[in-house]
C-alpha cells in the first residue's frame, strides 16, 4: 500500500483494510464529532463564539487523511490569515503524526497565487508577476490621476483604491461595472480609471492582491479545462471564517466544488461584522440554496463564557432577522450576571471602569486578562486618562494611542507653536498640513540661515520674508501662516484654549482637509479631533495640556509588565478575556449612525452582532455602560441608551443606575454645569505660568562687524555673482549681474 501521506495527481486505489482507530474523535462532544464526520456532500457548520470551531477543523481534516479518504493534495482548506493557516498545520500534523507535504492550505490570495503561478499565460498573465503593496497601488494611481489633471486633494488616490477594491471585491472587471457605487468619484470617470489602472498594471506585469481572486475568475470562466483539473484535484474542500467571504471568494469556491461537492464551510452569520471589507453575509444564509441538501451543524455548546454572558448574548443576537439561529448554551448556568452601568458622562464612565478594574485587582484578575472594547476609536482617550491617573498599564491592540495618532500629532503641533513660537520641531510638522505649496526646496533654505543665524524657524522666515530668498509662490502661504499665529497667539491670552483649537483646525483648512479626504479613515480622524477638543476643555490652562501630554507618552515608554488591553470591537473578534467592559452604548455612537445611514436595516443588524462579538469575549464577567451626556467638539450632547441595552435578557443583566447620576449630586454624580466649569482631571496642581511672548517683533543682529561692504564681490548659491550695494544688520542689498538686485541674507552669500 501506498504512503497515503504521498503526493500524487492520481493516487492508486488502497489496499483495503481494517479502518484505523478513531481514539481522536472521543474528546469531541456530539456536535463537533458530527462536523467532523459528515465529509461526504456539502456542510455547513455554524460554530457559535467558543464553540471549539478551531478544533473541528482540524480534527476533520486529520480525519479525512487518517482514515485514506483522501490524500493531502487532494485537500484544499483555506484560511483568512497565514498565521491561522500556519496553526491548522502544526495542528493536523501533530494528530496525524508526521509532516503533512503537498497539501493546498493558506488563504485565498495565497491559493491563487498558486494557481496563476502556472496557468497565467492562459490569460495573458506573464507568471513571473509581482504583487504590489498598498503604497505601490496609490503611487500608481496618483500617477494616473494627475496625468489626466484630476486634483488628488479633491478626489485622493486611496478613496479611489477603495472604490476598485470594492468592484474587484464582487468580481467585477471594468467592463462588467455598472450601477456600482462609487461611479461618482472624479466626476464620472471612476471606471476609465479603474480600465487605466489594470491596462498600467498588465504593461508592467504586476497584480494587486484584489487581481488574484479576479484574474483566476477570469481563467476558470474561459478556461474550463483548466477548471476542470482543479476540480478533480479537490475532492474536499474546508473553508474557515465563511461569513467573512466577499462575493469573488464565494464565486472561486462555487466554481472548484461543482464536481465532488464535498465542500464544508464553517462560521458564524451572527457574527459576520465586516461589510465595510466586502464581506457578505449572505453567502453564509444562502448556503443550503446553493449547495442543495446541504448539511447544516450547529455548534452551540459554549466552552468560553458563563451561562449569564452567553444568555444576555444569545437574547440580543436574537431581535435580527438575517440569521440561520443557535442558542448558545454552557455546561457551567452561573456565574456573574452582566452588568448595565449608567453613568452621567464619559468621565464617569470612565472612572468607573478605573475603579472597577482596581478592585478586580484585589480580587487577583490579571490586568492581561482585562480588555476595554469600544465602537469607534476617539472614546479610548478618557479611558487612557483615567488608567494614566491610577497608574494602571493599559495598551492599544489594532492602533495607536490617542496621543500618538497622526491628526493629533498635527493638531497638537500647532497649539506648540501657538504656546512656544521658537518650537521648530512642532510648526515643521505642519508648515505644509494642509498643503499650501511650501516645498523641500523652501524648507532647504530656511533650514540654512536658520541655522547660521542660529534662530527658531519662525524668526527665520519673518527675516527671510524681506528678502528675495525665497520665490513669491512660498513667501505668499508663508506669511499668511505666520499672521495666522500671530492672531491665534492673542486669541490664546484671552479666550479658553479648546475654543482657540476649534478655531485653529478651521481656519488652518486642517479639518476641512480630512472632510475632503473620501477614505475609509477620514471620519475616524475627524471624531478624534472632535475628542481632542473635549479634552482640552478638562485643563486650566493650555499649558497644563501640553505638559499633560509630554507625561502621556514618557509614561508609554517606561511602562512594561501586564497591561489592561483596550481595542475596538471589529478588531477583537477571535479574542478573549476573563473581563471585558464595553462602553459608548448609546444612540448613535453603537448602534453608529453612519452605520444606520448608509446600510439601513443591515447595517443595524451587523452593529448587533458588532455587540454580540463584543460580549462573547468576555470569559468570567462583562460589564456595558452608557452615559447620559457626552461632550462631542466642545458641546454636550444629551444620550439615550442604546436599543441594545433594552434587547438584552432581562434574568441574565444586573442594571446598575447609581444614585444621583441623572441629576443630584449624591453617589458621585455631577450636575452639567459642574462638569462644564471646572475641570475633572489634571495630572496635578499646575497654575499657568505667566509669559510674555513678543510677536511680529524686529529680528535682533549684531551690526558692530559688517561681513561684507559695499562694492565687494560675492557669489550666490541662486542668483550668482554681484556686487554690495549695502549692508545693514546682516541684510544685504546686491546688484546681480543676472538676476538684478535683490536682498539677502549674508549668511547666503560668500566673498567671489
Amino acid at each position: 500500500m501506498n504512503d497515503p501521506f504521498e503526493l500524487s495527481d492520481e493516487p492508486e486505489e488502497a489496499t483495503p483494510s481494517a479502518p484505523p482507530p478513531t481514539v481522536y474523535l472521543d474528546s469531541l462532544n456530539n456536535d463537533q464529532r458530527q462536523a467532523v464526520e459528515a465529509i461526504e456532500g456539502p456542510v455547513l457548520v455554524l460554530a457559535g463564539a467558543g464553540t471549539g470551531k478551531t478544533r473541528v477543523l482540524t480534527t476533520r481534516l486529520s480525519h479525512i487523511l487518517i482514515q485514506g479518504h483522501a490524500y493531502p493534495g487532494e485537500i484544499l482548506a483555506v484560511t483568512f490569515t497565514n498565521k491561522a493557516a500556519k496553526e491548522m498545520q502544526e495542528r493536523v500534523a501533530q494528530m496525524v503524526d508526521r509532516n503533512v507535504d503537498g497539501w493546498w492550505l493558506g488563504t485565498f490570495h495565497a491559493l491563487c497565487v498558486r494557481i496563476l503561478r502556472s496557468h497565467g499565460n492562459a490569460i495573458g498573465i506573464d507568471t513571473r508577476f509581482t504583487i504590489l503593496d498598498t503604497d505601490d497601488q496609490i503611487r500608481l494611481l496618483k500617477q494616473i490621476l494627475r496625468e489626466r489633471d484630476i486634483d488628488t486633494k479633491a478626489w485622493p488616490p486611496r478613496a479611489l483604491l477603495n472604490i476598485i477594491q470594492r468592484w474587484k471585491d464582487r468580481g467585477l472587471v471594468p467592463d462588467k461595472v455598472v450601477g456600482q457605487d462609487g461611479e461618482d468619484f472624479a466626476d464620472g470617470l471612476a471606471i476609465k480609471l479603474y480600465k487605466e489602472y489594470q491596462t498600467r498594471m498588465a504593461s508592467q506585469n504586476t497584480l494587486d492582491f484584489g487581481d488574484l481572486i479576479l484574474h483566476c475568475l477570469t481563467l476558470f470562466t474561459g478556461h474550463p479545462e483548466i477548471l476542470k483539473v482543479y476540480q478533480e484535484r479537490f475532492r474536499y474542500i474546508l473553508v474557515d471564517e465563511y461569513q467573512d467571504t466577499n462575493v469573488a471568494q464565494y464565486l472561486w469556491l462555487r466554481l472548484l466544488a461543482q464536481k465532488h461537492r464535498n465542500i464544508c464551510c464553517v462560521g458564524d452569520d451572527d457574527q459576520s461584522i465586516y461589510s465595510w471589507r466586502g464581506a457578505e453575509v449572505g453567502n453564509i444564509l444562502r448556503f443550503e440554496e446553493d449547495f442543495p441538501g446541504a448539511t447544516v451543524i450547529r455548534l452551540e455548546r459554549n466552552y468560553r463564557s458563563t451561562g449569564h454572558i452567553l444568555g444576555a448574548a444569545s437574547g440580543l443576537i436574537a431581535h435580527n432577522e438575517g440569521r440561520l439561529g443557535k442558542t448558545l448554551w454552557t455546561k457551567d448556568p452561573g456565574g456573574d450576571k452582566v452588568v448595565v452601568q449608567a453613568a452621567w458622562d464619559g468621565q464617569e464612565e470612565a472612572r468607573l471602569v478605573g475603579e472597577e478594574i482596581e478592585v478586580l485587582q484585589t480580587k487577583e484578575y490579571s490586568l492581561g486578562e482585562v480588555a476595554i472594547l469600544v465602537r469607534t476609536g476617539f472614546q479610548t482617550r478618557e479611558f487612557e486618562e483615567r488608567l494614566m491617573t491610577l497608574g494602571v498599564p493599559y495598551r492599544i491592540i489594532g492602533g495607536l494611542r490617542f496621543y500618538e495618532r497622526k491628526e493629533i500629532r498635527d493638531a497638537v503641533a500647532y497649539l506648540r507653536v501657538i504656546f512656544q513660537p521658537g518650537d521648530s520641531l512642532a510648526f515643521e510638522r505642519i508648515v505644509n498640513l494642509p498643503k499650501r505649496g511650501i516645498g523641500q526646496a523652501t524648507m532647504q533654505i530656511i533650514h540654512q540661515f536658520a541655522r547660521s543665524a542660529d534662530k527658531p524657524l519662525i524668526e527665520a522666515i519673518e527675516v527671510l520674508l524681506e528678502t528675495d530668498e525665497l520665490k513669491p509662490r512660498a513667501k505668499k502661504p508663508l506669511g499668511a501662516l505666520l499672521e495666522d499665529f500671530t492672531r491665534w497667539r492673542a486669541m490664546a491670552e484671552v479666550e479658553n484654549h479648546a475654543d482657540v483649537l476649534e478655531t485653529v483646525l478651521d481656519e488652518s483648512g486642517y479639518l476641512e482637509m480630512w472632510r475632503m479626504d473620501r477614505t475609509p479613515e477620514a471620519p475616524g480622524k475627524i471624531e478624534n479631533l472632535k475628542e481632542l477638543i473635549t479634552a482640552l476643555t478638562e485643563f486650566d490652562s493650555l499649558e497644563d495640556f501640553l505638559e499633560h501630554v509630554s507625561l502621556v507618552m514618557e509614561n508609554e515608554r517606561a511602562s512594561e509588565g501586564e497591561k489592561v488591553t483596550m481595542m475596538t470591537l471589529h478588531g477583537a473578534k477571535g479574542l478573549e478575556f476573563d473581563v471585558v467592559f464595553l462602553p459608548g452604548w448609546e444612540e448613535k455612537l453603537f448602534p453608529h449612525q453612519l452605520s444606520l445611514d448608509e446600510k439601513g436595516r443591515d447595517g443595524l443588524e451587523e452593529e448587533r452582532r458588532l455587540a454580540y462579538v463584543g460580549i462573547t469575549r468576555a470569559r468570567k464577567k462583562s460589564y456595558i455602560l452608557h452615559a447620559a451626556n457626552r461632550r462631542v467638539y466642545n458641546e454636550w450632547r444629551s444620550n439615550l441608551p442604546s436599543r441594545f441595552v433594552d434587547e438584552l435578557s432581562e434574568e441574565h443583566v444586573l442594571k446598575r443606575n447609581k444614585p444621583g447620576l441623572y441629576g443630584n449630586n449624591q453617589g458621585g454624580g455631577q450636575s452639567a454645569s459642574l462638569r462644564e466649569t471646572g475641570p475633572s482631571f489634571s495630572y496635578g496642581s499646575y497654575g499657568r505660568k505667566e509669559k510674555t511672548v513678543t510677536v511680529n517683533a524686529e529680528p535682533s543682529f549684531s551690526t558692530s562687524d559688517e561681513k561684507y561692504s559695499a562694492g565687494q564681490r560675492v557669489f550666490h548659491q541662486k542668483f550668482g555673482y554681484g556686487r554690495v550695494l549695502n549692508s545693514d544688520g546682516g541684510k544685504l542689498q546686491i546688484a546681480f549681474e543676472k538676476a538684478g538686485v535683490k536682498k539677502v541674507m549674508e549668511n547666503f552669500v560668500e566673498e567671489a
